[in-house]
């Protein structure tokens, strides 16, 4: 019998769906203070289904992109939860949201930093849609929002989001 999407699952399920040992998502536990799953009696450990959905974005951003824990930390605290799991999903159309809400809510430097140190960490602009044929193709399949996108300009967007991401990490590793 399979469980439903808005299931808990256990720590054995999640670790066998991200293709993990269980004691790294211990681990994860310990460095990601975004990660709580819900610890009944005996100390076990049910993950909620945006547990899980944060989980696969830290996993992508880890083993896929090559980030480092700092810099995954620096991802979340600067974009929050929801953005990472979109990147692991693939959801440009809330990628692209989160990073505009953002840039809308200016936060005031803090004491000691410069205004570099704020940029740093923090979603890019969504890239001018001038460069993508956005609702000007025939075979458009893909609608965001009022606008539809080809899945040749999705895979475009998406490549162009990766390799933003990659150069972020670049960055804060020299850092």
């Amino acid at each position: 019998m399979e469980k439903s999407p808005d299931a808990f699952r256990t720590i054995s399920e999640v670790a066998d769906e991200l293709d993990l040992p269980q004691h790294v998502l211990r681990f994860w536990e310990t460095r990601f203070q975004q990660i709580k799953p819900m610890k009944r009696g005996g100390g076990r450990r049910y993950y909620r289904p945006e547990d899980v959905d944060l989980l696969k974005g830290i996993r992508h951003l880890l083993y896929d992109h090559g980030y480092t824990i700092k810099g995954v930390q620096k991802l979340l605290k600067a974009n929050g939860n929801k953005f990472v799991a979109a990147i692991a999903s693939g959801d440009l159309a809330t990628v692209e949201a989160l990073a505009a809400s953002t840039h809308e809510e200016p936060t005031p430097p803090k004491i000691g930093t410069t205004e570099e140190d704020q940029i740093v960490g923090r979603a890019k602009a969504p890239p001018s849609r001038r460069f993508f044929s956005f609702g000007a193709s025939d075979d458009a399949e893909i609608s965001i929002g009022k606008t539809s996108v080809s899945k040749e300009d999705r895979a475009l967007l998406q490549e162009a989001l990766y390799d933003l991401l990659e150069c972020k990490r670049l960055l804060d590793q020299v850092r």
